[in-house]
């Protein structure tokens, strides 16, 4: 049976009428029409509530597009009669599958993209030259995979989704928020983690750190992020093994400077500027042009080593955050694969340089009123002791949306987490269902107030809509707002100390 689909909530035309609520074949569903893609295989797969049509698409909206989807919709009772489009991951590259066929096992027809290109998530060489497959990566290829999504559902079922939803976390949390501010009708509810919406300035601050770290003694090895890590936690957690209140935390990486003769258990003034340069971010002039990393998980698996430092100054280019902000200045902003970020100005030109880059990759639009009008609902989170995207890059965007956007609470929450590494991990519970709750907000109109984060060693904390903070008071944990208190700015460039 041949079935054509020209747009998005336009007439479906089939050689032969749809009986009413009746199904269509997963097999037939490979001949299924999309405007500017094809259907490239279609079958049943086993999930946990039954069966499932697994679709695989590729669109081709430009000339040098190729933009690959899938999408997976349950079959009879096993779907729940909504959709969830998930969001990638560092610089994309494939289809997050795990993803799709996991929220397909939660009864939701589900769908993601590569965004465009063929990749390991690390590597950007594919842009150099290609302009539009740039914009596939920012936006279109979102936009593609929305469009299909709904179209195969409403294809297979005779019916659309009755909700739609979009759950994204790193750079799929900049994908999230790009949802809510460009293609604001396009979904019900948001999810948006560890957003890494501002893209090119985090970038830049990356560059800096990393500059500062191959200064002559400037790298911090694993006994000195331990020796960061411990100070820290000394001084601000009370006793336990996270900080729970970042905001009130002070902490000077000075301290553990090394007196006259002394060798062990301190740090070197070149390995203190490091510290300082990760802590406070990219410096101009006095300035800091955006925050830098949260103190007290420097030593954690997962944490600085993964993404900062390396496991050791051989390896210290390995580094996801080395990689990727190395690829993407290489790429994105200086169409140049010989460009060394470790050179490179870090002033005020790399603002002007980075602008173009910025109107295609980052999501700053703190003006969220078309997404409140259309009755969307967005939660965002993030761990405060990310070590990939600064966290307080969300409490930034937060108070842009507070401060832009009329009655902001109606629809919108942040939760910051204690503890929390990059999307999951560390040595605070981060594990939260925020797709149920999003849900029960969207359906039942229940905003979230104080929710429950649990790790698999069965802890649990109370997380707080920021800017309050959870606090224990006469044994009993609750929700308490005080005067944000801001991390002091190093009023000096730390590199020049």
């Amino acid at each position: 049976m041949k079935l054509h689909l020209f747009a998005a909530g336009a007439a479906l035309a089939l050689a032969a009428p749809l009986v009413a609520h009746a199904e269509t074949s997963c097999a037939d569903m490979a001949q299924a029409k999309l405007p500017h893609a094809e259907v490239t295989a279609a079958k049943s797969v086993a999930i946990q509530g039954g069966q499932a049509c697994d679709l695989h698409v590729t669109s081709r909206p430009t000339a040098d597009s190729e933009i690959k989807i899938e999408v997976m919709i349950p079959q009879g009772p096993a779907w729940n009669g909504k959709f969830v489009q998930v969001g990638n991951g560092g610089l994309a590259g494939s289809i997050p599958a795990a993803q799709v066929k996991g929220r397909a096992d939660e009864g939701y027809a589900a769908a993601g993209t590569d965004d465009g290109h063929g990749g390991n998530g690390r590597t950007a060489t594919w842009a150099l030259g290609h302009p539009e497959k740039i914009k596939d990566f920012g936006t279109r290829s979102l936009k593609e995979t929305t469009e299909a999504g709904k179209l195969l559902i409403k294809t297979q079922k005779g019916e659309p989704p009755k909700r739609s939803y979009f759950v994204g976390c790193s750079a799929g949390g900049r994908e999230a928020l790009m949802e809510a501010q460009r293609f604001p009708d396009d979904f019900d509810g948001i999810v948006a983690g560890a957003t890494a919406n501002y893209n090119t300035l985090s970038t830049g601050g990356r560059a800096y750190m990393q500059q500062t770290l191959a200064k002559p003694g400037g790298y911090l090895a694993l006994p000195q992020l331990q020796l960061l890590q411990d100070a820290a936690l000394k001084q601000c957690a009370d006793g336990g093994a996270f900080i729970r209140d970042q905001m009130a935390c002070h902490f000077d990486p000075a301290v553990l400077k090394c007196k006259p003769g002394q060798t062990d258990g301190c740090l070197t003034a070149p390995q203190i500027a490091s510290a300082k340069a990760i802590y406070s971010g990219r410096m101009v002039g006095g300035k800091s042009m955006f925050p830098g990393y949260m103190p007290g998980a420097e030593a954690m698996r997962g944490a600085w080593q993964a993404w900062n430092t390396g496991t050791s100054q051989a390896t210290w280019e390995e580094s996801s955050g080395h990689a990727i902000s190395s690829q993407f200045l290489k790429y994105f902003v200086y169409d140049d694969p010989s460009f060394d970020f470790l050179k490179m100005d870090l002033g005020p030109k790399y603002d002007r340089d980075r602008q173009k880059t910025a109107a295609v990759l980052d999501a700053t639009n703190a003006d969220l009123t078309p997404f409140r009008s259309h009755g969307g609902k967005l939660i965002q989170y993030h761990g405060w002791n990310d070590p990939a995207i600064p966290p307080l890059g969300s409490v930034k965007y937060h108070d842009a949306v507070v401060a832009t956007t009329k009655d902001a609470a109606s629809f919108y929450r942040l939760y910051m987490i204690p503890g929390m590494l990059h999307c999951q991990g560390g040595a605070g519970p981060g594990t939260v269902d925020w797709l149920s709750i999003l849900d029960r907000w969207v359906e039942a109109k229940t905003a979230p107030q104080e929710v429950t984060a649990s790790s698999p060693s069965g802890a649990t904390q109370l997380l707080c809509p920021y800017p309050a903070v959870a606090r224990n008071q006469g044994g009993a944990w609750g929700c308490w707002v005080k005067k944000v208190q801001r991390l002091p700015v190093t009023l000096a460039d730390p590199r020049k100390g």
